[in-house]
């Protein structure tokens, strides 16, 4: 008995010593890798900032160990598209369309309260709750997108960060000139960064002359940066650009130009035709779909049926939280899931699963990052999310898929990963002092309510 007893303490030591000792091991969940089938009672083993490991972990001890047991593990979120640091005006000017809504209220807010610290603050807030619902890479677009970077970063997020360009004075760069300054250093800064991808972002076809677009598109090759712009959101911008460019639509506009490739990223896409999702796929355009802000601002429902159909990479996107209100990219699937089943009366036309694609290695598709985000796969960057399946609002989880796009919430998400850190652990953001941001946004609350009434 002795004997047997002591060659079971061998073996046990002499396979404890085995196991590879790295960062760490996510333990006993449901693994949706969004590269396969899910994986029951699966893992993941992260070392260095990658993924070694997907499904038997067993190999693997962590430094730190995370029990997924009753929970989904699966890549964090990509919103493909929001303003980060309009935050701070959430619920500014709710139930407006597009264009009373940008022209009598935001862009005059912007005026009067942009500014280095007001961008820094927002984007600090809107990093706590895209870490805490489980975004772990974001499109921007925005004013002095060199403070974006450096709070992104701060907070450990991924980013992909467009400095605006638009043909009239801007909180930042009041000429198109000292835009395209900005911009060249910028790029130059954050250009290689581990976290960080510098862009260029055009503002929108009614909002930026030809010529400049033109710039911008030699500008982003020189660079080799990309681009992120709005285009055919509302009827409005469809009947400006066709009576400013002999009736072309604004998908066919940019065409004509050569400013559509690969490289570029277009948001909301509500009013493409079959002509321009064909051009689109064709030239490998990403589309950012974000059905909760064109549902705010009554812009329409978008084609993403077809788009997705046509062979466009179509990724998700909450908007700015101005528009939407939120960043919960949890409820932007439910939501789009939904609005596709109705537009299409086609209870089959979007589903849990296609939205999670959407929401993960689509969004990496679109933004041209697929190779190393979007999926669970060993050799990508370890951007992980856990999200609880034990929650009274997810019993009983009959699928995981449905469990967390028609059940679940951002609140949901207990431990955000990006590029191997932790940022937010059993629901505690660990990289952004939220109640310091929380503090800082009711100040300026205060300073926007007084600049608005100083008329």
């Amino acid at each position: 008995m002795k004997k047997h007893l002591a060659l079971l303490l061998i073996l046990f030591a002499s396979s404890a010593q085995a196991a590879k000792t790295v960062d760490i091991v996510i333990r006993g969940g449901t693994v949706l890798t969004m590269a396969g089938p899910d994986i029951p009672n699966g893992g993941v083993a992260i070392d260095k900032g990658k993924i070694i490991a997907v499904g038997d972990v067993r190999a693997y001890h962590g430094r730190t160990t995370i029990d997924a047991t009753g929970d989904a593990v699966l890549p964090g979120f990509i919103n493909t598209h929001t303003h980060a640091a309009m935050v701070l005006f959430r619920g500014i000017a709710d139930d407006r369309a597009l264009m009373d809504w940008l022209t009598h209220y935001i862009f005059p807010a912007e005026a009067k309260n942009v500014t280095p610290d007001f961008v820094k603050w927002g984007t600090r807030l809107a990093a706590a709750e895209m870490i805490g619902s489980g975004t772990t890479t974001f499109a921007d677009m925005y004013y002095f997108e060199d403070e974006v970077a450096q709070e992104t970063k701060r907070a450990g997020l991924r980013g992909i960060l467009g400095e605006t360009l638009i043909d009239f004075p801007a909180p930042d760069n009041k000429t198109w000139g000292a835009a395209v300054d900005y911009i060249r250093k910028f790029v130059k800064k954050w250009q290689g960064d581990s976290l960080i991808t510098p862009a260029l972002a055009p503002h929108a076809p009614y909002t930026v002359s030809r010529e400049h677009l033109i710039e911008t598109r030699k500008l982003a090759d020189e660079l080799r940066a990309p681009i992120l712009i709005h285009v055919s959101e509302t009827r409005d911008e469809l009947n400006q650009i066709s009576e400013k460019q002999g009736g072309l639509t604004p998908g066919l506009y940019l065409a004509t130009i050569g400013f559509l490739g690969h490289d570029v990223l277009a948001a909301h896409c509500v009013w493409l035709t079959a002509e321009e999702i064909r051009l689109f796929a064709e030239k490998g355009v990403g589309v950012a779909h974000c059905p909760q802000s064109n549902m705010m601002l009554a812009s329409g429902i978008a084609p993403v049926v077809e788009m997705r159909k046509g062979g466009v990479n179509v990724g998700l996107g909450t908007d700015g939280a101005a528009s939407n209100d939120d960043l919960d990219m949890i409820q932007e699937m439910g939501t789009a899931a939904r609005l596709q089943k109705i537009s299409n009366r086609d209870p089959q036309a979007l589903s849990a699963r296609d939205v999670l694609e959407m929401a993960t290695i689509g969004g990496a598709r679109a933004l041209g990052m697929d190779k190393s985000i979007g999926s669970l796969e060993p050799g990508k960057l370890a951007d992980v999310i856990v999200i609880s399946l034990k929650q009274p609002r997810t019993q009983p989880v009959y699928s995981v898929e449905s469990a967390i796009v028609y059940a679940a919430s951002g609140t949901s998400v207990v431990t955000t990963i990006c590029n191997g850190r932790i940022l937010m652990r059993d629901g505690k953001v660990l990289t952004v002092d939220v109640p310091a941001a929380i503090a800082k946004a009711k100040q300026y609350r205060a300073q926007v309510l007084r600049s608005l009434h100083q008329d």
